[in-house]
């Protein structure tokens, strides 16, 4: 379809993009450049197109339950896939941070967390821990008939929350009983992890916030092993009263080491 306008001779397109070249895909999703032109085009869902992970690459390249799509596809029509405790058929659903992936059949509760180095880790967690996940406030207003709400990170609308919860707290949200359980404010002395920018999946206690009318809020975090770094306050995700998180954390405890402590870490195991 062209439009014939003497300022505009550019080719309209219909509708949103179905597809996506491999190298174009995020970085963290850690594909290889030579098996395939494409990559998985993550749905429309509750995260974004390059902050999730789509299902069809957690149970074949991450679980390694599936050789190819085709069986990814077998597996999730049996129903036997649950996220955030409903059953999930799309391929290509986007998983996101904070999301709990789980199996029946193998009796497995994954949670999708970053790692020091910002890439998607599926941290197997326990039963009991799969019954909540966490939610960030993004939006606190007050809708139709007075009726306070908040909406999350991951698309949820909230309503009539606790009123001491403000925006960029964090929830705990029961995903049985769909309910508000607990939640963490965002405070200096709380533990928090990093989900955006060069220090993604970084975790430290608030140190400092700094206030800059019309530009950027920026927070100091400092980590267990003393390292300082500072980012955006929409970066930050808090994850924890005081210094214990309310999660169960990956390996490496979301604490970045530097090259040389990653060279001798590696030669200590050899």
């Amino acid at each position: 379809q062209r439009c014939h306008c003497p300022e505009a001779s550019v080719t309209m397109v219909r509708g949103p993009k179905k597809h996506l070249k491999r190298l174009n895909a995020p970085s963290h999703w850690m594909l290889d450049k030579l098996s395939g032109i494409f990559a998985p085009k993550p749905s429309q869902g509750p995260h974004k197109t390059r902050e999730c992970l789509p299902l069809l690459l957690i149970l074949r390249n991450r679980l390694k339950y599936a050789l190819t799509g085709k069986e990814v596809q077998q597996i999730l029509m049996q129903r036997h896939i649950k996220v955030d405790g409903k059953v999930r058929t799309d391929v290509t659903y986007p998983a996101g941070f904070m999301d709990v992936i789980e199996i029946d059949k193998t009796d497995e509760q994954f949670r999708l967390v970053y790692d020091s180095k910002g890439r998607f880790v599926v941290h197997r967690i326990g039963r009991e821990e799969a019954e909540y996940k966490l939610c960030k406030v993004k939006k606190l207003e007050v809708g139709k008939g007075g009726v306070p709400y908040i909406a999350t990170h991951d698309g949820r609308t909230i309503r009539y929350p606790d009123p001491d919860i403000k925006i960029n707290d964090s929830v705990v949200f029961n995903l049985k009983s769909n309910k508000i359980t607990d939640f963490a404010k965002f405070d200096v002395g709380n533990m928090a992890m990093v989900t955006g920018g060069h220090n993604n999946g970084r975790v430290g206690t608030i140190v400092h916030r700094e206030k800059h009318k019309g530009s950027f809020e920026i927070v100091h975090i400092e980590d267990s092993a003393g390292n300082r770094f500072a980012t955006r306050i929409s970066n930050v995700f808090v994850i924890g009263k005081g210094s214990t998180p309310l999660i169960s954390l990956p390996k490496g405890k979301g604490i970045k080491l530097s090259i040389l402590q990653e060279q001798a870490k590696r030669y200590a195991k050899e």
